[in-house]
């Protein structure tokens, strides 16, 4: 992987076993349980090779917004390029945190308000 490039996309749904269903019926994803302290995270694989996520949205993010896809995108350091987000014009929509064996990750916003997350992956 690499600074600047998309990493991980997630489903963010209301419905994760429609969900699922679907992505099970049409492109042959098959899902992995990943038990997570606020629910379940199943990563879906294509191949045995996990390929996007998806989790429950409810409680994650606000009431109304509809379900998503997610994108994170790699950089070399969530703290630092954190610092530099007011200067550049976006927003910090959750302070970065860290997930075990995977990564410290932040969400951020484009000066459009555009959401997207950054992560510096676990080495």
């Amino acid at each position: 992987m690499a600074h600047g490039i998309f990493v991980w996309n997630e489903l963010m749904t209301n419905d994760v076993a429609g969900a699922k269903a679907f992505y099970e019926a049409t492109i042959g994803w098959s899902f992995e349980e990943m038990p997570m302290p606020q629910g379940s995270y199943w990563l879906a694989k294509l191949d045995g090779k996990p390929v996007a996520g998806l989790m429950d949205m409810t409680g994650v993010t606000p009431p109304g917004v509809p379900p998503h896809w997610f994108a994170y995108v790699e950089v070399d350091d969530v703290d630092a390029r954190v610092g530099q987000l007011a200067a550049a014009g976006g927003r910090l929509y959750r302070e970065p945190f860290d997930i075990p064996e995977v990564g410290r990750i932040a969400i951020v916003g484009d000066p459009t308000g555009a959401a997207l997350g950054w992560m510096t992956p676990a080495k």
